[in-house]
């Protein structure tokens, strides 16, 4: 593919569920203009894949095997360069005030709930695509 032409939004998954995670990973497979480069599971692993990946964006559950997305978050602030400036958005069931204050704090470009919010996480990423 010329990217030049049509440039690839690639996105990094961070989802501790086999399960949504391949989820994901097959709606996102079916957007134009979109690669899934890598996935984790637990915090260590996802800021070596992002370190390693050059994503664009980060999809981040707060919850991980080991770790948190928040952790995840507090580094891809602390040291953009390191991760390729990469963005982020939060993928979660826990959507507390507080919570959704503190990964704004940590640039945070939008929050996502898992269980009705599906459809808005697509249409931003397709959002996302149309910009570049």
């Amino acid at each position: 593919m010329n990217e030049t032409a049509s440039p690839t939004l690639r996105v990094f998954l961070i989802e501790d569920s086999a399960i949504l995670r391949a989820m994901l990973r097959d709606m996102l497979g079916e957007l134009e203009g979109v690669e899934v480069v890598g996935d984790a599971d637990d915090e260590s692993g996802a800021l070596a894949g992002l370190e390693r990946q050059c994503a664009d964006l980060a999809i981040v559950d707060l919850e991980l095997r080991a770790g948190s997305g928040l952790g995840v978050l507090s580094r891809l602030s602390a040291e953009p360069e390191r991760y390729g400036r990469t963005r982020a958005v939060v993928l979660t069931n826990h959507g507390h005030r507080a919570i959704r204050a503190r990964c704004a704090a940590l640039g945070v470009e939008r929050f996502f709930d898992k269980s009705f919010q599906m459809d808005e996480l697509v249409d931003f990423i397709e959002g996302a695509v149309r910009a570049r």
